[in-house]
């Protein structure tokens, strides 16, 4: 039998090329050798603020552009957290034997309270239960992730074999499986790739807008003229390069970018080519299947249905061993 995987990604509106880069090209090369199932995590994202009037957009647009960036729904599941309220049920058992002190070391947390200062909630503390949950919830194996995340599933291993001390064994232990492209920077060069941080580019939006955020990019800030000798190694367009670029053009920007014989500008322009080759049928697809909402919908129903009936499945067990059935 196939190991099960699960992992998510927020319905955050716009999906860039270091949520791609990061997650869904991994993904997608798993689908063949993992029983997959994906989520859109709706609960995760409503710990900081929102439009509610936007939620159900940002979903859809999320699962639309999945499933054009290769999560075909006849081999893997898609489907909506918060359409299997096992989910919270599960985490609400969790929080009963996951310490405190565990979750005050979560550096996302930190990094999330300092973005969020006026928000500073219960479920931003708490947020990697709920992720645990998730995860053992269907009892996943394998979870793919960046390499910031990695914090959250050890966490989840050490929550998964606190209940099955306590209670009797039910959950396997959660292995994480980093991409090999873990961390993608900014445009801006100094943070990771996000849209709270306005440094990305979105999977779908136009080759106009695309060529505006990297022609302003920041590149090596020691080259301050065109005939000034370059180091690839600290410029973040050079780590896209190594994801876009063919072997022949990575190695001819290696050399010449140190000996000043190609400028920032013609740089930019072979990676902006390169990523309107790659994006250019993730978007013809997503624009096609953003025409149809209501199947993107079915999708998600369908998927939700079947995670629901492997969801009450273990909750029925995580119950039994508790005393509470």
């Amino acid at each position: 039998m196939k190991k099960r995987l699960f992992s998510g990604i927020q319905p955050s509106g716009e999906v860039h090329i270091g949520n791609y880069l990061g997650a869904i090209k991994n993904w997608v090369g798993m689908i063949d050798r993992y029983d997959c199932i994906f989520c859109i995590v709706d609960y995760h994202a409503i710990t900081v603020e929102y439009d509610p009037k936007e939620m159900q957009n940002r979903i859809i647009n999320a699962a639309a552009v999945n499933i054009a960036a290769g999560l075909d729904p006849n081999k893997c599941i898609l489907f909506v957290q918060s359409h299997v309220p096992e989910h919270t049920e599960l985490a609400w058992i969790l929080n009963t034997v996951t310490p405190m002190g565990h979750l005050e070391r979560m550096t996302q947390f930190k990094d999330k309270a300092k973005q969020h200062r006026d928000n500073i909630n219960a479920g931003l503390f708490t947020y990697p239960v709920l992720q645990a949950a998730d995860i053992l919830v269907y009892k996943a194996e394998a979870v793919p992730i960046g390499e910031d995340q990695v914090q959250h599933i050890e966490l989840a291993r050490e929550i998964a074999r606190k209940f099955n001390s306590r209670y009797g064994e039910i959950f396997p232990d959660p292995k994480e499986i980093l991409s090999d492209a873990p961390r993608i920077m900014g445009i801006d060069g100094k943070t990771k790739m996000s849209k709270s941080r306005d440094n990305y580019i979105s999977l779908v939006e136009s080759s106009e807008s695309i060529w505006k955020k990297l022609s302003t990019a920041v590149t090596d800030e020691n080259r301050k003229r065109r005939t000034d000798p370059g180091n690839p190694e600290i410029c973040n367009l050079f780590t896209l390069h190594k994801h876009y670029s063919s072997i022949e053009q990575i190695e001819r920007i290696n050399r010449e970018c140190r000996t000043a014989e190609i400028g920032c500008v013609e740089c930019k322009k072979i990676l902006y080519e390169n990523i309107i080759k790659a994006l250019s049928p993730i978007r013809e697809k997503y624009e096609e299947l953003i025409k149809d909402k209501h199947s993107i919908i079915d999708i998600l129903h369908e998927g939700a249905k079947k995670c629901k009936n492997m969801a009450e499945i273990t909750m029925a067990e995580v119950r039994r061993q508790m005393g509470l059935t």
